[in-house]
């Protein structure tokens, strides 16, 4: 029953997505996100300890800061939305049944990804290493997205015509996504040790998984993006040959000859 609660609180919020196709993976995923952490502490309200509660309320910042700041980018950035409807669906003249699917697909991949805080809180289980750990990653990575859109939001205010690669764009060029999969991993540590069953573990992985997956999906459609718009710029290519695409010290430069990717 708590789970049908939490996925119902995820359709509502993404429902939002038949107003805008994009919605269902932007606005939708983030408020979903912090939507679905409001629910988990009141549905276990009365059993909570102190890092169970904290991933919580984690989930909350994480999905909040998301949804909004792809709402304040929605508003006031007409360059970025007129970028992206080249690269992205606008969903007219979709079939409202297909419009269904991708609604329902996401809300249900949104529980996949929270549900090792609330497996753990459905079982009763309180503090303990894993939690602990993947409470401190999931606030590491929630500090590395902000930090990493500060920067380059700031750069891009200097000089809106060239490419970001201060602050940490000097350690990878995707330090936002880096930052995603750095607080995803965290909820799925937090729960590593509770899981239960082969539902369970499969929950978990295909959540993590897919988040991963969509995460190098984006890297490589902003990898595209940036060779089109620098490419002829000596100073862009001495920056992508030596700086990692997303992985901090992991020498992986470019994505974009892997098709399957898709973000």
């Amino acid at each position: 029953m708590s789970y049908l609660i939490i996925l119902c609180v995820s359709l509502i919020i993404c429902a939002m997505g038949f107003y805008k196709y994009l919605y269902f993976i932007s606005l939708g995923y983030g408020f979903s996100v912090a939507g679905i952490g409001i629910a988990l502490l009141i549905l276990f309200r009365g059993d909570l300890s102190i890092a169970p509660a904290l991933c919580a309320v984690l989930l909350i910042i994480y999905g909040i800061r998301l949804g909004g700041y792809l709402l304040k980018r929605e508003i006031k950035s007409a360059e970025y939305n007129k970028a992206m409807k080249k690269e992205i669906k606008d969903g007219k003249g979709m079939k409202f049944i297909v419009k269904v699917f991708m609604w329902v697909s996401c809300a249900f991949l949104y529980t996949l990804q929270i549900s090792p805080v609330f497996f753990r809180l459905k079982a009763g289980k309180g503090t303990d290493v894993f939690s602990v750990i993947g409470a401190v990653v999931m606030a590491l990575g929630i500090i590395v997205e902000s930090v990493s859109d500060h920067q380059k939001s700031k750069a891009k205010k200097a000089n809106p015509h060239r490419f970001c690669d201060s602050g940490l764009f000097k350690i990878v060029r995707c330090p936002n996504y880096f930052g995603e999969i750095l607080f995803w991993t965290g909820v799925f540590v937090s729960g590593i040790n509770i899981y239960s069953g082969i539902v369970e573990w499969s929950a978990a992985i295909i959540g993590y998984v897919c988040i991963v997956y969509i995460m190098f999906g984006g890297a490589r459609r902003l990898e595209i993006r940036q060779n089109r718009n620098y490419g002829a710029d000596p100073e862009y290519q001495n920056y992508v040959k030596k700086t990692p695409i997303i992985l901090p010290l992991i020498p992986l430069y470019s994505v974009e000859k892997y098709k399957f990717l898709v973000g």
